[in-house]
């Protein structure tokens, strides 16, 4: 409370009723899979469109290289064709892929290592051009005995650091030296200077300067440029801690040389004025040393997780897929991962080869949850890769459609009866009398119908509990609790009592109200659509002694239209 100390009239804020909330994004998807590049450990990267994935992660995988393992860049392609408009990419590789190498120089004592910064044979097409340069040169007005010896009054010192080498010249002779002290324009050397070095002239013919060099990476159309680099450690600008930043490549300096050499002339030499590198070594691996743990992945500590871990690392994401892996073991530890989380929903492929109805039955039966959906068969697209009809696994194109509904209807709306964008076809077709076996078991079929193209046609979850048996009921529900979960933080730690739990109440009530009136909720009026109560109803003294503030919802969620049924009699004479 404020103190009062004088007399007069004082104006304070304070905050009363509810806090506005707003909703949780729905619709940013994640994806796991083999890429032709990219970071395998890490937090999954953030791709807004194509271009952006094949700067990043590359573009189609080759069948003959990648096999089964090869659809993430067309699920990808495929989710931001059908309406997606975010996902995070966490890419595999097998054990034995490699990044590729170069050293400079290239046959002499290795001086600088340069890697591939992620595994992949596209390393190879990495290509580096060195080229010598200076941050800073001036002149020497004034040569100083001191006790310590001969220090060196310049013009200006700006970019001299101790441990610099530094170039002498006066038109004819070129000198080079060390610098080992640098500080209010007085600069020491580790070697005095025979020379006559001072210049007072306005136009000196005497100059200082250090010695760096610049490295160009280049890769395909992607170019990186870094400029004054150094060998000297000390130095804001040295070699490793200034290319950390680049996409393409890691650099390590592996000498400590003592003697007094350029750094360009300790990378190609004397008589060169540029020098250059070409990488090898990178290596894909091979598709059999893939397995079911490298999608799982690993928990080696926050920032280092691979995999499905990865995405723990990521509270953003509300959709996941690992397109065409249909491992049992993977995809039950990305439904486990759901349900740990809360806050996602995993859509699962069916193997391709899965046509009878009982081999496809039998995949669904590993599963009971509702933080997942099932869906087949595989779609027919074009491959601008080889020029030909392929079939990929739906759910790219099931997580675009997803958000697609969620920013055009809602989460509430069930997404379903909606055509699949860029689909020329199905690898098998399935019929009525198929489907009337696969719905009640909550496989979703996606269909051809004539005149309406190719559209989803199921809207179910892989549960056996009828309760969450529909996928917009789970996901209207991850939806709100992740909502009030972000938007509530502000009551931690405030005193709990009854302003507190109005102030909850009235927060809540106002943003369900909203939901009912958008059709997110069943019911004629609020009072139908939802309750929240807190209060000395919902907590005991022992709760609120022990800081726990309980509050209890309750809300209707709509139900899909799943079942459409007109019941129609023959109108006579005599009927009423």
């Amino acid at each position: 409370m404020a103190e009062y100390l004088s007399p007069g009239v004082y104006v304070e804020e304070f905050e009363f009723g509810s806090k506005p909330m707003e909703g949780v994004s729905t619709s940013t998807a994640g994806f796991i899979g083999l890429a032709e590049r990219g970071p395998v450990e890490g937090v999954p990267q953030l791709v807004t469109n194509p271009a952006d994935f094949q700067r990043m992660y590359g573009g189609y995988l080759s069948e003959n290289e990648f096999g089964e393992y090869r659809y993430l860049a067309y699920a990808v392609n495929q989710f931001f064709l059908n309406g997606g408009s975010r996902c995070f990419i966490s890419r595999v590789a097998p054990e034995d892929s490699a990044c590729a190498l170069a050293y400079m120089p290239s046959k002499e004592k290795q001086v600088l290592q340069f890697t591939a910064k992620n595994p992949g044979m596209w390393g190879n097409n990495i290509r580096v051009v060195v080229t010598p340069s200076s941050k800073a040169k001036t002149q020497i007005l004034e040569v100083i005995e001191t006790n310590e010896g001969k220090k060196y009054l310049v013009k200006n010192g700006a970019g001299f650091y101790e441990g610099d080498i530094i170039m002498f010249t006066d038109g004819k002779k070129i000198v080079y030296n060390k610098v080992v002290n640098s500080r209010d324009n007085v600069i020491a050397f580790e070697n005095e200077f025979k020379e006559d070095v001072v210049d007072k002239t306005i136009l000196p013919t005497k100059i200082i300067s250090t010695c760096e060099f610049s490295i160009e990476v280049s890769y395909n159309d992607i170019v990186e440029f870094y400029d004054q680099m150094s060998f000297n450690v000390v130095a804001p600008n040295y070699v490793d801690k200034k290319i950390a930043k680049s996409d393409l490549v890691e650099v390590h300096y592996l000498e400590d040389n003592k003697e007094i050499i350029p750094p360009f002339e300790q990378l190609v030499g004397k008589e060169k004025s540029v020098g250059s590198v070409s990488f090898t070594g990178g290596s894909n691996g091979s598709i059999s040393n893939i397995s079911a743990a490298d999608f799982i992945g690993e928990d080696r500590g926050a920032g280092r997780r691979t995999g499905i871990q990865s995405f723990l690392d990521n509270d953003v994401v509300s959709l996941i897929a690992i397109p065409g892996v249909t491992d049992p073991n993977v995809q039950l530890t990305l439904v486990a991962h759901c349900e740990n989380t809360g806050s996602r929903f995993a859509v699962l492929d069916i193997p391709k080869d899965a046509r009878k109805v009982e081999d496809i039955i039998a995949h669904r039966n590993i599963f009971d949850t509702n933080y997942a959906a099932l869906y087949h068969p595989w779609l027919t697209v074009f491959d601008t890769l080889d020029k030909k009809n392929i079939s990929i696994p739906p759910s790219g194109s099931m997580l675009g459609i997803y958000a697609r509904s969620d920013n055009t209807r809602g989460v509430h709306k069930a997404p379903a009866n909606e055509v699949v964008r860029g689909c020329v076809g199905l690898d098998c077709q399935f019929n009525t009398g198929e489907q009337d076996i696969f719905n009640p078991k909550g496989v979703n079929l996606i269909r051809a119908f004539a005149g309406q193209g190719i559209r989803v046609w199921g809207a179910r979850t892989a549960t056996s509990n009828s309760s969450w048996k529909y996928i917009n009921v789970r996901r209207l529900f991850i939806f709100i609790e992740e909502s009030i979960k972000a938007n509530t933080n502000w009551a931690v730690f405030e005193p709990n009592d009854e302003v507190l739990w109005v102030r909850v109440q009235r927060t809540i009530s106002v943003f369900l109200t909203n939901l009912w009136r958008n059709g997110s909720l069943a019911g004629s009026s609020p009072e139908e659509a939802f309750f929240v109560h807190i209060g000395r109803d919902t907590m005991s003294q022992d709760d609120i002694d022990n800081g726990r503030l309980i509050c209890v919802i309750g809300v209707a969620p709509v139900k899909p239209a799943e079942f459409v049924i007109f019941r129609i009699s023959q109108k006579t004479a005599d009927a009423e």
